[in-house]
């Protein structure tokens, strides 16, 4: 009897070739490497994409920043140029009226001229009455004339002098002279006597000595006011070099504002007195 051989698929040596080998240690640890590996890298994308987001924020920021600025400039350039274009048309029309006003400009000056001038003719005239009432009168005049040399201003006369002296031999000349350093208590006398100094020094009558307080020679108290000083007069210097105290004594300056001086300086002089005392 013969035995027939039949191959026996389920017998378990095919199983060397069908089954994969369980897997060792070293095959544990290497899949947890490469899950390692995976998470570390998608933990670098994921710090990338975060760091490329805050980056384009800031960027967006900064140009939304730079946008704004250039808009504000724009801005400003156009309100400047409008500006501009309003003061040319500004100097143009305060030029037209310049130009539109200059012969009133004119005649105001002329009139101005003249009024001087007729203000020289009359104090000439009245020069030349007096002069006459005293030739008439064997030297004597009436009152409202001024003696030979002196200037006259409605009812005060005032003597300009030419030689120098100082302050206290300027004030004793004066009162020898039935007369007194002036005394300037208007603006038409400030204005008047400022004309006649002709940009030259001179004496007045003010003075700081005696209290410290400036009063003038008749020692009525002299009332401050700083636009008739030079700037940053009175100082009170001490550092003049002609002997004790310090500035006491006040002068015309030759733009006609005061100045304080030592009281020993030697200065040309003016003296008033009114035109009734003769």
């Amino acid at each position: 009897m013969t035995t027939e051989y039949h191959d026996n698929m389920e017998d378990d040596s095919s199983s060397f070739w069908n089954k994969e080998p369980r897997p060792g240690p070293l095959s544990r640890v290497s899949r947890s490497r490469r899950w390692l590996f995976m998470g570390l890298g998608a933990a670098v994308i994921l710090i990338l994409i975060i760091v490329v987001s805050v980056t384009n924020t800031q960027t967006m920021s900064r140009l939304s920043y730079v946008d704004t600025t250039v808009s504000n400039l724009t801005k400003s350039q156009s309100s400047t140029q409008q500006l501009s274009k309003e003061t040319a048309k500004g100097v143009q029309r305060l030029k037209f009226a310049v130009e539109s006003n200059k012969d009133q400009l004119t005649s105001v000056s002329e009139a101005l001229k003249q009024l001087s001038a007729l203000d020289t003719i009359s104090r000439t005239v009245a020069n030349l009455k007096c002069t006459m009432e005293r030739y008439m009168n064997n030297g004597t005049t009436s009152a409202g004339c001024c003696p030979l040399g002196w200037e006259n201003l409605g009812t005060s006369c005032y003597f300009f002098s030419k030689t120098t002296m100082p302050w206290h031999d300027a004030r004793d000349w004066c009162n020898g002279h039935e007369s007194h350093l002036v005394i300037l208590m208007s603006d038409d006398e400030w204005t008047f006597v400022t004309r006649m100094a002709s940009g030259n020094f001179y004496w007045i009558g003010l003075s700081d000595e005696k209290s410290g307080q400036w009063e003038w020679v008749n020692e009525t108290p002299y009332v401050m006011n700083r636009r008739r000083w030079k700037p940053g007069q009175p100082d009170s210097w001490t550092g003049h070099g002609l002997g004790s105290g310090d500035e006491d004594c006040a002068h015309l300056h030759n733009d006609g504002r005061l100045n304080d001086l030592h009281c020993s300086t030697r200065l040309p002089f003016i003296c008033q007195r009114h035109t009734q005392d003769m």
